[in-house]
Formats: C-alpha cells, structure tokens, sequence
C-alpha cells in the first residue's frame, strides 16, 4: 500500500485530512469522556442512599443484638428492630441500584458519543485513503513494471474529455501507434493522477 502522494500538493492535502481525522477523533473522545463524567456525578444521591442505608442497618442491627437481652419483652423489641435493619438493606439496595443505573447510562452514552462520530469518520474519510492506497499502490508497481502502455489505456479510459482534446493530435491513434512519446505522456498523467511521480 502507498498511503501518501509524491507530489507535494496532494500529500499536504492528504497529511491535513488525516490530521483532521485525528483531531476529530480525539475531539469526541474528549467530549464523550467529559460528558460520562458529569453523568457520573448523579450517582452521588445513590451513594448517600447506600450510605444512609447501611448506616441505618448498622445502627438497628446493634440495636436488636442490644434488645435481645432486655428481660421479658427482649425478643419482641428485637424482631421489631430487625425490620428497621431491613428496611435499611431495601434503602442500601435501592441506593446501589441508582448508581448502577448512572454508571451504565454513562458508559453508554460515552461509548455513544465516540461511536458514532469515528463511525462517521471512518465512512468518509477511510475508503478515500484505502482507495487512494490501492491505487497508488498498483500504478506505482505498473510503473516499476515498466508496463507504460497498461497505464497510458487506463488513462484513456479515465482522463475527461477535455484532457484528451489538450494532446496534440489523437492520443488514442497515437496510442494504437504504439507512439513511445504519446505512451509516455498519457502515463505520466494516470501516474500524477494516481498521485504517483512518473
């Protein structure tokens, strides 16, 4: 693969579209990271439920361990204190819910917010740089080659119109010819095209 041009216009061209590709990149990242932090930030009211939670269980645990050695009505204190420590365990459940609900909406908008715009990059700007590569790639090998006429009928095929009115005379009779210097012109232009140096 030639991922980049010979001729200076072209590879600056190339090298800033990559650069771009690159800052759009990193862009998003930073913006889809900066946004799962501030979404992380709402699990603070799940933390301080949890908290109060397992504060609350703690504090009708001992309670109850406490009131079980209360003569006579010890063991009834101590069953109602246990549903107090229950509902502390409900309180800490929901807590650890809430956050888990915040650390996965986090996740996933920040898995979203790079997705999507490195999946828009990729469809833009990846298949121009691979078709580009592949190009390069074949009309530089076609040149080392020395196969001059191969490129010379491609650019017959691919040159516009008024490229083709620009040679003097008929490129294509030339071409028939076998005409070296009209061969050589017409791959020198697939060549530049190609962003190769002829």
């Amino acid at each position: 693969m030639k991922w980049y041009a010979d001729r200076p216009p072209r590879l600056v061209w190339q090298v800033l579209a990559d650069l771009l590709a690159v800052a759009w990149t990193w862009f998003w990242v930073k913006v889809a990271t900066a946004v799962g932090d501030a979404v992380r930030a709402l699990r603070a009211p799940g933390d301080g439920l949890s908290t109060a939670g397992r504060n609350l269980t703690d504090t009708f645990g001992d309670a109850a361990a406490k009131a079980r050695d209360v003569p006579l009505v010890g063991g009834k204190l101590a069953d109602a204190l246990e549903r107090g420590r229950a509902a502390g365990g409900t309180l800490t459940d929901a807590g650890q819910a809430q956050v888990t609900a915040v650390e996965s909406t986090a996740l996933w908008l920040t898995i979203a917010l790079i997705a999507i715009p490195l999946a828009f990059a990729l469809i833009t700007w990846l298949p121009l740089r691979l078709r580009f590569a592949r190009r390069a790639a074949v009309a530089r090998r076609l040149r080392d080659q020395g196969r001059l006429d191969l490129l010379a009928l491609h650019a017959l095929n691919t040159l516009s119109l008024r490229d083709l009115a620009a040679f003097p005379g008929d490129p294509v009779e030339g071409w028939r010819r076998q005409d070296p210097e009209v061969i050589r012109a017409l791959a020198a232009r697939r060549l530049r095209a190609s962003g190769v140096r002829p």
